[in-house]
Formats: C-alpha cells, sequence, structure tokens
C-alpha cells in the first residue's frame, strides 16, 4: 500500500502516481492523509485501485473516474465525482453543491447530506444519499437512478428526461415536468438492490415514492410558439 502525506509531498504527484497505475500496479491501493480540503484529489484515475483519503476534500474530488474506488472519510466540496464513468466513489459526511453532476457511470454514494443540484445532467450514475439533498437535485437528469433516504428541496427533477428519483422523505416541490409516479415491483427492487449496494441496509424500499418525467417537454407545441 502507498501513502501520500499531502502536508508533505504535492497533490501533482498523487494525481501522477493513480495515473500510472494500469501499467505499475493496476490493482494497488494508495491511503491519503493530511488533504485539509485541497482540490482536485484523486481525478482522472483509470485503474481498478482502491483509494482511501483521511479527511475532508475539496473541490472536484475523484472527478473522471472509472474503475477505481475511492473512499472519503469525511466531508466532500463541490463537484464531487463530476463527469464519473465507472467505480465507486463513497463519502462518510456530507457533500457540497453539484455532486455527481454530468456521471455517465458508477456508485456514488454520500451517507450524509447532500447540497444543492446533486446529480445535476447525471446520464447514467447511480446515487444513493443518506440524508437529504438541496434545491435543484436531478435537474435535466437524463439516465440513472438518485436515491435520497431523507427529504428533498425546492424544484426537485426540474426539466428531467428519463433517470429515476426515489425519495423516502418529504419533496419540497417538484420541478418542471417532473411527476410522482407508481410504486411497482420492479421499482422496489431496484431501491433494494442500490441501498444493498451502498450499505444503507437499515432502509426499506418500502418506504421511497418514485418520481420521473411527464414527457410534456419532449415534443414542440404550437402553441408555445410567439
Amino acid at each position: 500500500m502507498k501513502e501520500f502525506n499531502l502536508d508533505q509531498e504535492e497533490i501533482r504527484g498523487l494525481n501522477q502516481h493513480l495515473h500510472d497505475m494500469p501499467s505499475t500496479d493496476p490493482n494497488g491501493s494508495v491511503t491519503v492523509t493530511n488533504p485539509a480540503g485541497k482540490h482536485a484529489l484523486a481525478v482522472g484515475i483509470d485503474t481498478p485501485a482502491e483509494v482511501t483519503i483521511e479527511g475532508h476534500v475539496g473541490y472536484y474530488c475523484a472527478g473522471m473516474n472509472q474503475q477505481a474506488t475511492v473512499h472519503i472519510n469525511g466531508n466532500a466540496g463541490p463537484g464531487l465525482a463530476e463527469n464519473m464513468m465507472s467505480g465507486k466513489v463513497i463519502v462518510s459526511g456530507n457533500a457540497s453543491q453539484y455532486c455527481g453532476a454530468t456521471a455517465h457511470g458508477g456508485l456514488l454514494v454520500i451517507r450524509g447530506d447532500a447540497s444543492s443540484r446533486c446529480g445535476i445532467s447525471m446520464k447514467g450514475v447511480d446515487i444513493v444519499v443518506g440524508g437529504n439533498v438541496g434545491h435543484m437535485s436531478a435537474f435535466m437528469a437524463q439516465t440513472g437512478r438518485l436515491v435520497v433516504c431523507g427529504d428533498a428541496g425546492a424544484a426537485l427533477g426540474d426539466s428531467i428526461y428519463e433517470a429515476r428519483l426515489y425519495v423516502r422523505g418529504s419533496v419540497a416541490n417538484l420541478g418542471a415536468d417532473c411527476i410522482e409516479k407508481e410504486m411497482g415491483e420492479e421499482h422496489l427492487q431496484e431501491v433494494t438492490e442500490l441501498l444493498e449496494a451502498a450499505g444503507m441496509t437499515d432502509c426499506k424500499a418500502s418506504d421511497f415514492r418514485r418520481y420521473g418525467s411527464a414527457r410534456q417537454l419532449y415534443h414542440f407545441n404550437i402553441d408555445n410558439a410567439y
């Protein structure tokens, strides 16, 4: 196991080591200590490595992740796991704005709360939040699943496409073209599997409600032309 102490080593060295791992040690593990809220840690990984960050991180941690599993034992700043393609990113604390933005795949787990615009323009990622999400979460969400074990802020799913949203608690209000939908057996199974993958088995799928697109924004309407 390789350890990087960011009190003594540069972020560039950490990220370069992670980028070199496919040819040196593709299944290796790395521990990062003293992150102290530094930005752009563990970005652009493309190997099935295991990365553990012991502490809080700043902007854009684990962005563009492919294959790797990144554990953050603390809180995360804005842009966590932005444009993630695959792998897992797991945060023990809270996440700031627009976590999982534009992410295409993989699993993002926030054990605490996520701030505004969680999953904005998500394109296939699965996001499981143990607490609450802020306003405009899943704005223009295209595909993927968002599971919220707490409450959701205003304008949930505004201008949503085909992503599936599941909320256990209350929803302040729904955004444009987002409606509540029936919770069938398929959806109960889906939520159960996602909760198990996220290690949040204290929640029951039957406690959740499903939200998705009314599909009214898909088509041109001559009445809206000027």
